[in-house]
């Protein structure tokens, strides 16, 4: 990939890599990069330090940035207070982390951009989000509010050097594991955590709208693939329910991009109508998990057509030559904010003939005076398009083909506007995440290039983002730097072990299980068990904290629970199991007191608890019999089930279970494990399958 990197200019950020850093490179305000630097000049002028954290994509950022650091007066007043720091997030996740707990423990919210004013020692002792210029509406502006921490500073220096502190020990207090371990006890580790989620869910449910809460609404895949899980437990038919509703109400509603595909944040209203228009790379691998995986579960094409569109996005738009996944593309263009994804009527009249405007018109909530602000139209799928009001019915497969000859015109039409600046770091995390996304679609959808594309980004990954001693980096731009946290181990392992499960090449799996191991030795908390955010020879920050909060995405020590417990099947290392064991017990008190907020984890308990299945399939690719069992266990939902399959010696180094397998000898044949009992050599696809969903069966009270 080819880096222009500015020449340098007033303040130290030009010759970053960071996209967001480099937009901040020509500010008057003399920022610093995070590094020792700028700590010693805070030292050296005995300044507190103005941290603002955010990320390329950032439309507040963007407000934030335009209305003050690009401000002149704004800009003195800083450097004059404060030793000034940007850092992008997404790069740093590790600062991100400490200083947004803290920001949330001080004012109760959080957000980006985050705005932290510390001591060269890293404690905070103010925090907010955005700050306009001035002040308004109650609100105080940075020209206020700067001079007043100068004074503080200056006059009451001891007082907020004692509030740091207070804000550092309450943190230290909170960290999860440790609080949870200090309380009354822990919770027993059964189906009644299951049952809490669920529980929670359904009480925030829209049934409505579909989703969870009120708004701002956010797509929350890791809710959808727990309850998924629960109904496949319980056959509780309002879990699949609520994850249906969702799924259908996403995909044709504002918060969709129907012209390019993809999903955008999140949606401003309940209804689904009006996004947050930036589109986070993480966002689109969990929705296509949860879309695959809801196909499988019903059949339902729509599903189907929804994740292939998505990856279809991604594979277009947001994967390097190289092969590796770029993190986001912004919300503005122009500067305005949604403006490349919204239409007048007047544009779609010029660019479609009248019998597709009428079918547009039919299909999709459209208006002459326009469904958004200004008279412009955010393109979603009417709610009844068979409603009496418009046009008769047409069938599913007529609608689709006109659909998709519209779409083709707007889309080229489309692409003659400017398009929203895109994020082109390359992150070790979220890539894990496609990864692993794109190996169960091409499962699921039987689509080798998926297949294909996952293995380019994890060679790219294991090539240019690992140090020579094997240890992952978290970012890349022309080159890799900084070390990698708990979720570029976790989420890779994820990765790597679905690669495997896709296409059986041993090198993946030898990968996964290698990192997992340096995951264990370099993050594991020997004392309270957990994985810590970052390594025991990272740079040192204020706090070293473990992260369970499932979000956006999902915690690195969800997704490292369900990876012990996947990898221990394979390769019987049953120290795996027990540290994993160990995990949950550590979180479980968080587990039961907040569900809503851990479902990844609850989904990790799920297969914690099975029964699960592993499957050895012995035969090799281009035995007829091995590609019809592999057809039928993927045509199926069975979340806690591996496979592994013996075309030679290699694996049986790896997977004790594959050694002496017997019977059926010159024949594909299946061997079906549950506990610690094996069947016999199958060979029939059907009675292999009979077996499994027997097992499956097992789970349900």
């Amino acid at each position: 990939m080819k880096i222009e990197n500015k020449p340098p200019k007033d303040n130290r950020l030009s010759l970053e890599k960071s996209p967001y850093l480099l937009q901040h490179a020509n500010n008057p305000v003399q920022w610093y990069p995070w590094g020792e630097a700028a700590f010693q000049a805070a030292a050296r002028e005995d300044k507190p330090i103005f941290l603002s954290v955010g990320y390329s994509t950032c439309h507040w950022c963007h407000v934030m940035a335009h209305e003050s650091f690009e401000d002149q007066a704004v800009a003195d007043l800083m450097n004059q207070t404060f030793i000034c720091i940007k850092v992008d997030r997404e790069e740093r996740p590790d600062i991100d982390q400490i200083y947004m707990k803290a920001a949330q423990a001080m004012t109760g919210r959080g957000g980006w951009p985050l705005t932290i004013i510390m001591t060269k020692e890293m404690k905070p002792f103010f925090a907010a989000t955005y700050i306009p210029k001035t002040g308004r509406f109650g609100q105080a502006g940075l020209m206020e509010i700067i001079p007043r921490i100068k004074e503080l500073w200056e006059n009451n220096r001891e007082e907020l050097l004692e509030h740091a502190d207070k804000i550092l020990d309450h943190l230290r207090q909170m960290e999860p594991g440790l609080a949870d371990a200090q309380a009354s006890g822990q919770e027993a580790l059964d189906t009644t955590l299951l049952e809490k989620g669920y529980a929670a869910l359904s009480s925030i449910y829209d049934a409505e709208n579909g989703g969870f809460g009120t708004a701002p609404k956010f797509p929350n895949p890791n809710n959808l693939l727990f309850l998924l899980r629960y109904w496949h437990r319980t056959g509780k038919e309002h879990a699949i329910e609520m994850v249906e509703n969702t799924l259908l109400a996403m995909r044709r509603s504002g918060i969709y991009d129907h012209i390019g595909f993809g999903f955008h944040r999140y949606s401003t209203d309940r209804e689904w109508l009006v996004p947050h228009f930036e589109k986070m790379l993480y966002d689109q691998a969990l929705l296509t998990m949860a879309y695959t995986e809801a196909y499988q579960a019903t059949k339902k094409k729509e599903y189907a057509r929804t994740a292939r569109e998505i990856l279809e996005y991604v594979r277009r738009v947001m994967t390097s030559e190289d092969g590796g996944f770029f993190t986001a593309e912004d919300a503005d263009s122009e500067g305005v904010e949604g403006k490349y994804y919204v239409w007048r009527a007047e544009e779609l009249k010029k660019i479609l003939d009248e019998e597709e405007f009428r079918h547009m018109i039919r299909l999709f909530d459209i208006y002459e005076s326009g469904n958004f602000e200004n008279g412009q139209n955010i393109i979603r799928e009417r709610p009844h398009q068979g409603d009496a009001t418009s046009v008769p019915q047409i069938g599913e497969k007529d609608k689709n083909d006109r659909l998709d000859r519209m779409r083709s015109k707007l889309f080229l039409a489309r692409e003659k506007k400017v398009r929203p600046d895109k994020d082109d770091k390359i992150l070790t995390d979220v890539n894990g995440l496609m990864i692993a996304a794109l190996c169960k679609a091409a499962q699921t959808l039987n689509e080798t290039e998926y297949a294909k594309a996952a293995m380019k980004a994890a060679d790219f990954i294991l090539k240019e983002m690992m140090t020579k001693d094997g240890r992952l980096l978290h970012c890349y731009r022309g080159e890799a730097g900084i070390a990698g946290i708990l979720d570029d181990y976790a989420f890779l392992v994820w990765g790597l072990i679905e690669i495997y499960e896709t296409v059986f090449d041993v090198k993946y799996l030898k990968a996964a299980i290698q990192l997992n191991r340096v995951m264990m030795q370099h993050f594991w908390d020997e004392d309270h068990g957990g994985l810590f955010f970052y390594a025991d020879d990272a740079q040192a920050l204020p706090l070293r904290q473990k992260e369970a909060y499932d979000g956006a995405v999902p915690s690195g020590n969800s997704v490292a629970m369900l990876n012990l417990l996947r990898l221990m099947h394979i390769s019987e290392e049953t120290e795996w199991a027990e540290k994993a064991w160990q995990m949950a017990r550590s979180f479980s008190a968080a587990l039961a007191k907040e569900p809503l907020g851990h479902t990844m984890m609850l989904s990790s308990l799920d297969y914690a608890l099975g029964p699960t299945s592993e499957i050895a399939l012995v035969g090799c690719w281009e035995d007829e019999g091995t590609t019809e069992m592999l057809q039928a266990i993927r045509s199926r939902f069975l979340p806690n089930k591996s496979v592994i399959l013996v075309c030679g010696d290699e694996i049986q180094d790896l997977a004790p279970i594959t050694r002496n397998l017997e019977g059926a000898q010159g024949r594909a044949r299946a061997y079906v494990c549950t506990g610690q009992v094996c069947s016999p050599a199958i060979t029939n696809p059907e009675e292999m399958m009979e077996l499994l969903e027997t097992d499956s069966r097992g789970m349900n009270p």
